[in-house]
């Protein structure tokens, strides 16, 4: 018997997630149950105790992103698992974990709103809540899988890159990805990555909290090992204390910015399909992302030359490579199950390069193959 044949499995989307955070090191998840993401928490109550993490269900959404800043702060890599509504609720928490730099992934199981919509019908239109969801100005890393072992590699991503660079990571799925299932083979636990954060030297007396290192992010002490300094969601120095000058406010969001901005080519993940020579490319993400290929793929089969650009990683928006594809195509459809949200900015980057043109649902169903494939048809 093979060693690949040993380790197949038949898995869901979201079992996936919740084993790619175990691989990835979390030990400690804070969630309030609310579908389509409850099977996140649920095994990750079951699995975590055995491995000496703690799992907590919290009273609400608020309460959970605030337990997990709080468990990340001790040096636990931690998680939280929601869907629309309650994604709404996290939101001022996110704001404070990326200002205070706090490592921790939130995972938004996205499903038809707006409010309690309808909770079991996929929908894709927390795509700008991703990315604009708090006040203030401050970058955001988001991630998009289509596929359950994809779901898996992206949630580890999504852990080392909160750890690597101190901020919130959010991994925006949507229901169809948490729902599927799909025979998987993950890899051994030894050929997973692991990132951990940049630790501080062994000098406490000398510790600046928010000195950046030469890639423009602090070393981070974990609560409870002798360091000492202090975490506000105020703008604050290098020391962590309150500060009103202008001057150290606009130093501290050029900062939050630049370590990102500076590191786009280890954040940026995507996939292209047939774009060499495409005269029509799909711009797609999560489940239409699979619509999409199917319908790149039947157009090739009658001869139109059509192309797939997949960004994985949604935000920051890849601009470069968005502009790569209008240099070839004439044209960029952008399917969504929403109304448009991330065509706009395909739109405000591509502008007269190609034209674009959106495929949108907004009826808690998914956007088929064919919808897309007749979009491809009407403009060759």
């Amino acid at each position: 018997m093979s060693r690949i044949f040993e380790m197949a499995r038949l898995m869901q989307g979201n079992e996936a997630v919740a084993e790619g955070a175990l691989a990835a090191g979390v030990r400690f998840f804070a969630g309030y149950p609310i579908t389509p993401s409850t099977e996140i928490a649920e095994i990750m109550a079951e699995r975590l105790p055995r491995l000496g993490g703690k799992f907590i269900q919290m009273e609400d959404e608020m309460a959970s992103l605030a337990a997990v800043i709080g468990a990340s702060l001790t040096g636990q890599k931690s998680i939280t698992a929601t869907s629309g509504p309650g994604f709404s609720l996290m939101q001022e928490n996110i704001g404070f974990a990326a200002m205070a730099e706090v490592p921790c992934v939130i995972v938004n199981v996205q499903r038809s709103g707006p409010s309690t919509g309808m909770p079991t019908a996929p929908a894709q239109g927390d795509v700008m809540q991703a990315r604009w969801g708090t006040h203030g100005d401050h970058p955001v890393i988001v991630l998009s899988p289509a596929s359950v072992r994809e779901a898996y590699d992206i949630t580890v991503r999504a852990v080392n890159l909160a750890e690597k660079y101190r901020v919130p990571v959010i991994l925006l799925m949507d229901e169809v990805v948490g729902h599927l299932r799909e025979k998987v083979v993950l890899p051994a636990l030894g050929e997973v990555e692991i990132i951990n954060r940049p630790a501080p030297s062994p000098n406490v007396e000398e510790y600046s909290p928010y000195l950046p290192d030469e890639n423009g992010v602090p070393p981070m002490a974990n609560f409870g090992e002798g360091y000492r300094y202090h975490v506000t969601g105020l703008a604050h120095d290098e020391q962590g204390m309150p500060a009103n000058d202008p001057k150290v406010l606009e130093k501290l969001l050029l900062r939050l910015h630049n370590k990102i901005n500076y590191n786009l080519p280890d954040i940026l993940f995507d996939e292209a399909l047939y774009l060499d020579d495409a005269q029509v490319a799909v711009l797609a993400y999560g489940c239409s992302a699979r619509s999409a290929r199917r319908a790149v793929k039947e157009a090739r089969a009658e001869g139109i030359k059509a192309g797939l650009y997949r960004p994985i990683t949604l935000w920051p928006f890849p601009e470069q490579r968005v502009l790569e594809v209008a240099r070839c195509a004439h044209t960029i459809i952008v399917p969504e199950m929403n109304l448009g949200q991330y065509r706009l900015e395909v739109e405000r980057v591509v502008r007269e390069r190609a034209c674009v043109r959106g495929v949108h649902r907004v009826h808690g169903e998914l956007v088929e193959p064919g919808d897309i494939l007749a979009a491809i048809r009407e403009v060759v």
